[in-house]
């Protein structure tokens, strides 16, 4: 039954996303016409949710793309070394338990409250490499919203923010400030 409703939400999900009309707002502010779509931040976030770096792909910014991969694959790495760890650990402090010898050296060495602390280390790792991940993929989405929102905006030279050198005639000295120029 619940997977009924998964099925039936990502349906209708990806058909009212890709079923809406394409509206474009022309700008005129500058002598060319600039098409602007407001659905592109959405469309990127979306891409970057199911497939991460995909968003990136769409805002055609590739050299983002093994960035994300590398964030996400070293933390699911760290995450399944820990894993890891963490069972050989577990197991066995259970075995010492049982009564059973261990089949590993280099751990038959340690005392049970060392076995305990080191499966809370591991424990621990495990954790935030999967907080990490997490942290990751989410920045991975918001990365791509904001790449394609902030795409959409005028850069050309007519509207600039740059530092200034004014030569002072009264002092004969150097002042400097900031200018806003906008030129028609």
């Amino acid at each position: 039954m619940q997977n009924q409703f998964i099925l039936l939400f990502l349906f209708f999900g990806l058909t009212s996303i890709f079923a809406q009309e394409k509206t474009k707002i022309l700008s005129k502010d500058t002598l060319s016409l600039e098409a602007i779509d407001p659905l592109r931040p959405a469309k990127a976030s979306f891409y970057s949710a199911i497939l991460p770096g995909l968003g990136q792909a769409y805002n055609k910014k590739y050299w983002k793309v093994p960035l994300v991969y590398g964030a996400i694959g070293t933390s699911a790495y760290l995450f399944v070394d820990n894993q890891k760890k963490y069972n050989l650990y577990r197991n066995e402090y259970k075995n010492r338990l049982g009564g059973n010898i261990s089949e590993n050296p280099s751990i038959a060495k340690l005392d049970e409250s060392r076995l305990i602390a080191a499966q809370k280390v591991f424990q621990r790792n495990r954790d935030l490499s999967a907080l990490f991940m997490v942290g990751f993929y989410i920045l991975n989405i918001i990365d791509a919203n904001i790449d394609a929102a902030l795409s959409q905006f005028n850069v050309d030279e007519k509207l600039a923010f740059k530092p200034v050198i004014i030569k002072n005639e009264i002092s004969s000295s150097n002042d400097f400030g900031f200018a806003l120029n906008y030129s028609f």
